[in-house]
C-alpha cells in the first residue's frame, strides 16, 4: 500500500472535520473520495498534504510515518497536491508556474528536467502554445492545466487532485478526467476529489464516500457507480 490512512481525526477549531476515517491508496491506482459539500473530501487532502493539522490517527507513505511532516517534506518524499481552485501563480507565466512546481528539485538544468516540462506540454497542448503567457489570464480550463502541470513537475509519486472540473464547460471536464487517466497510466498513482462523481466513479479504482467527515461506502468504482442508493445520492439516478 502506497499510502495507508488510519484513525484520522481534524478539527477546525471545535468542529470536527474528520471522524477517524480509514482507508489506503495502492501504487499505480486511482482512488477517488466522493460526498456532498462540506464532507470533509478537501480537508483530507489538505491532510495528507500536510496543511491540516492531526489530532488523532496515523498517515504511512511508502511504510513511512508522516503525521507531523511538514509539506515540504511531503513534496520531497512524493506527494503533490493541485488545489481546489487551482491556485496558479497569476503574475507569472505558464512556464514559470511549472518551475515553482519543481523547486524541491536540484536538477533544472539536466535532461530529465526538460523531458519532465516536454511531458507536461504533451499532456496540455495547450500550456506550450501558452508558455508565455502570463498564468493570470489563462481561460478556467487552461489554469486547471497548468495546477495539474505545476504538480507533476515535482515528478509525484503520489499526486492528489482537488476537484479539477469544478467550474469547467462538459467538454474541457471529459479532456481532464481523460489527462488524468494518461497521468496514471504512465505510472502516478491518483487520489482524485470530486464533485463529478459520476467521471470520478468512472476512471476510480477504489471510491470512498465521506458524509460529515465519515467513510460510509467503499467499494470499485464500478460498484459504487452501479449502485442504485449511490445514483440516487450523487449521480442523479444516472452514470
Amino acid at each position: 500500500m502506497l499510502l495507508e490512512v488510519e484513525g484520522l481525526c481534524v478539527n477546525y477549531g471545535h468542529i470536527e472535520a474528520i471522524r477517524a476515517i480509514t482507508f489506503g491508496v495502492e501504487e499505480g491506482s486511482i482512488t477517488t473520495l466522493i460526498g456532498a459539500n462540506g464532507a470533509g473530501k478537501s480537508t483530507t487532502l489538505k491532510t495528507l498534504s500536510g496543511l491540516r493539522k492531526v489530532r488523532e490517527g496515523r498517515v504511512t507513505f511508502q511504510g513511512k510515518d508522516i503525521t507531523q511532516a511538514p509539506p515540504y517534506e511531503r513534496v520531497v518524499m512524493g506527494i503533490s497536491q493541485a488545489p481546489e481552485g487551482r491556485g496558479v501563480f497569476p503574475g507569472m507565466t505558464v512556464r514559470e508556474n511549472l518551475d515553482m512546481g519543481a523547486y524541491v528539485r536540484k536538477d533544472r538544468k539536466s535532461k530529465a528536467f526538460s523531458e519532465d516540462v516536454e511531458r507536461v506540454y504533451s499532456l496540455f497542448p495547450r500550456l506550450q502554445e501558452r508558455r508565455t503567457q502570463v498564468a493570470g489570464t489563462l481561460s478556467g480550463g487552461e489554469q486547471q492545466m497548468v495546477a495539474i502541470g505545476r504538480a507533476l513537475m515535482a515528478r509525484p509519486r503520489l499526486l492528489l487532485l482537488d476537484k479539477p472540473s469544478m467550474g469547467l464547460a462538459p467538454k474541457l471536464i471529459q479532456q481532464i478526467f481523460a489527462i488524468v487517466g494518461e497521468i496514471n497510466q504512465q505510472g502516478t498513482t491518483v487520489l482524485l476529489v470530486e464533485q463529478n462523481a459520476a467521471q470520478a466513479l468512472k476512471r476510480a479504482d477504489t471510491a470512498h464516500i465521506l458524509e460529515t467527515g465519515e467513510i460510509v461506502r467503499s467499494g470499485t468504482g464500478a460498484e459504487l457507480a452501479g449502485d442504485e442508493s449511490v445514483k440516487a445520492a450523487y449521480l442523479g439516478g444516472d452514470v
